[in-house]
């Protein structure tokens, strides 16, 4: 039987279209080329090969994921790499933290960066002493992706937010004229404002000169000023 990886690069290659491919690289902006695979069909590879493969263990996931992200040539290879890392067996393992962060690193675009937010706030929340600091860092680091992902690492932690990590990741970024750091900040705080809008509020009245315009608009966009 064929790896796991393999047999998700062949049947990616078999259901490959290269008229769709043209238009998906517009769409998405990238150099790197695409197949040409929807993402239901190119999902359901994957959900297919790995139950052929018998692949649901952690460290199979990871072994399979990190071939298939180094050895890609077309974009929905990265997209199959972290969707293997999205499941039950992988949640909150800091074994994956190496891989997530060439995501962020290599994949370079919205698309494969923001995929990693999740996976960045199950580890946050099991492993905060070693997520907490390494995210302050990445607020500050000259990579803006790596400064994204610390902005919406909390998107999906509603109550369990730290609002003193968020802060920290949006502080030092509100001047930042880049359109994915002030459309970050602007979304970190949105999906806050639906657990606690006060916060919210106070938050870009405290910060309203510093804020750009975009960011204060997300983070308000469902909410009425008092």
């Amino acid at each position: 039987m064929k790896p796991l990886a393999a047999l998700i690069t062949a049947d990616l290659a078999a259901a490959a279209d290269p008229g769709t491919a043209v238009g998906m690289q517009r769409y998405m902006k990238t150099t790197m080329p695409f197949l040409g695979v929807r993402a239901p069909a190119a999902q359901r590879i994957v959900r297919e090969a790995v139950r052929t493969a018998g692949a649901t263990g952690w460290e199979d996931l990871l072994r399979e994921a990190t071939h298939l992200w180094d050895a890609a040539t077309h974009r929905e290879h990265w997209y199959a790499a972290q969707q293997l890392t999205g499941y039950g067996s992988c949640s909150g393992r800091l074994e994956f933290l190496d891989l997530y962060e060439r995501m962020v690193i290599d994949g370079a675009w919205w698309d494969i960066v923001d995929n990693c937010h999740r996976r960045f706030g199950r580890l946050l929340r099991t492993h905060p002493d070693r997520l907490d600091p390494l995210l302050r860092s990445w607020a500050l680091d000259p990579n803006h992706w790596k400064r994204r992902t610390a902005i919406i690492a909390q998107l999906s932690s509603k109550s369990a937010t730290d609002v003193g990590l968020l802060e920290a990741a949006i502080l030092p970024n509100m001047s930042e004229t880049d359109f994915f750091l002030r459309k970050g900040i602007g979304w970190a705080l949105r999906e806050y404002a639906k657990t606690d809008a006060e916060w919210v509020r106070n938050f870009v009245g405290d910060h309203s000169g510093e804020l750009s315009g975009l960011s204060q608009r997300e983070a308000l966009k469902h909410l009425q000023l008092r």
